[in-house]
């Protein structure tokens, strides 16, 4: 007896109707057919069908192996005839100078622009015929920021945008496309840092590196690198950090947000290259920690001295103009970056933490816009409650202050009011 046909007897199936399902058929349209149109057949082709193997690949002929391994070795020949093409290219400018470009018909925006390393790029670029944008949360600061660069005889304009949240930043974006234009230079410097060991940053705080540090480099750059396409013209600077590329205790969320904004930078520009934008350019500065901005004034190190901020504001001008990818000053300590991947953790970590004994604070400045430290050394080894007192009282000094000032010539939605929050220090 055959298994499939239909002799098939009713105890041997399950419903008692010769089928497994009663009706005479399994689930097809014939007799006894599982699921074809035949006659006992499982496929309904009149041939009972096993699973079939899978299908294996092609043999590749030799003449397909010879032109694969002839195409990867083109590939891997050009790659170094490019490379060695740049590196002559490098050492030629390095010997003759770099090719730079004229600033004087762009209009660049600054991020942090009311007091620090912003307001010396503003001072610089206002000089040179740019029309200046400066962005910050204190009204005081883009004031004086904007009348240092118009008694320059440079133009500038200010408004009150806080950059951690995207819909400020947007529409901000709209507002000076319609009053300046479009915006060719992108200075993302805005930057804030604690100084506290991880366990004694407030999580607040640690969100707040990250949405200006880093998280703020995504929402000004969507805003305006449309139009740098479309315009077939664009530069966007990070202002980053030696700590983007090593760790500092007292740091980590600082750190971390800079390691983050390096990252941001170097992945953009291989994404413009990529989709064939070569005419957007972006430059990534990663100083050492830097004198009389707000942030690392006290901060101890050894070896390797502070910056002065106004050489560092040159270092940031010269780096756009010639279109530099990645700036790190003072220049020698990039050739001390590379070292870091080839010594054992011992040597670089004892490096860093003689080179840095404390990056913390030593206290809450009283008159630099925008700027608020988180605590100092003292109020740190004292009590919780009272270091909040002291400067909870600061900070409703500073409100005081910055609400009475004024900034004029800015929409009215722009004039959005926003004081450093508790702890913070604003580049």
């Amino acid at each position: 007896m055959v298994k499939n046909n239909n002799n098939l007897m009713a105890d041997e199936l399950p419903n008692g109707n010769g089928l497994p399902n009663g009706n005479g058929l399994q689930n097809g349209n014939g007799h006894g057919i599982p699921n074809g149109h035949g006659h006992g057949l499982p496929n309904g082709n009149g041939v009972v069908h096993g699973q079939e193997a899978p299908a294996a690949p092609p043999a590749t002929g030799w003449r397909q192996t010879l032109w694969n391994s002839w195409d990867a070795f083109a590939d891997v020949a050009w790659f170094i005839i490019c490379c060695l093409g740049f590196i002559f290219q490098d050492l030629y400018y390095i010997v003759f100078g770099y090719p730079e470009k004229e600033l004087n018909t762009d209009i660049a925006l600054i991020t942090g622009g009311g007091n620090g390393l912003g307001r010396l790029l503003a001072e610089r670029l206002g000089k040179m015929g740019t029309k200046v944008i400066i962005w910050d949360i204190n009204k005081k600061g883009i004031a004086e920021t904007v009348e240092i660069v118009e008694e320059a005889g440079g133009y500038c304009k200010g408004y009150v945008v806080d950059i951690s949240k995207k819909e400020e930043v947007y529409k901000a974006a709209d507002v000076i496309r319609e009053e300046v234009g479009d915006v060719t230079l992108l200075i993302n410097n805005a930057g804030v840092v604690s100084g506290l060991h991880l366990l004694d940053t407030p999580d607040h705080l640690i969100e707040r590196s990250f949405n200006v540090n880093v998280m703020a480099h995504f929402w000004t750059t969507k805003a305006f690198l449309p139009k740098m396409i479309e315009n077939d013209r664009g530069h966007i600077a990070t202002i980053a950090s030696l700590a983007g590329h090593v760790g500092i205790s007292k740091l980590v969320d600082y750190c971390a947000s800079k390691f983050a904004a390096v990252g941001f930078d170097e992945a953009l520009r291989l994404e413009l290259e990529v989709l064939g934008h070569t005419t957007i350019r972006t430059t990534c500065i990663c100083p050492f920690f830097i004198q009389a901005t707000g942030m690392f004034d006290d901060v101890n190190a050894r070896w390797v001295p502070t910056l002065n901020p106004n050489d560092v504001a040159d270092r940031v001008i010269s780096a756009i103009r010639k279109n530099e990818k990645l700036a790190v000053i003072p220049g020698f300590l990039k050739a001390l970056l590379s070292l870091k991947w080839t010594f054992p953790w011992g040597c670089v970590g004892g490096l860093l933490r003689r080179l840095v004994p404390d990056a913390s604070p030593q206290g809450l400045p009283s008159s630099i816009g925008g700027a608020a430290t988180s605590a100092s050394k003292g109020n740190a080894k004292s009590k919780s409650s009272m270091a909040t007192n002291t400067a909870t009282a600061d900070m409703a000094a500073l409100d005081a202050e910055l609400s009475s000032v004024t900034l004029p010539a800015k929409p009215p939605s722009m004039l959005i009011q926003r004081t450093p929050s508790l702890g913070e220090r604003v580049l």
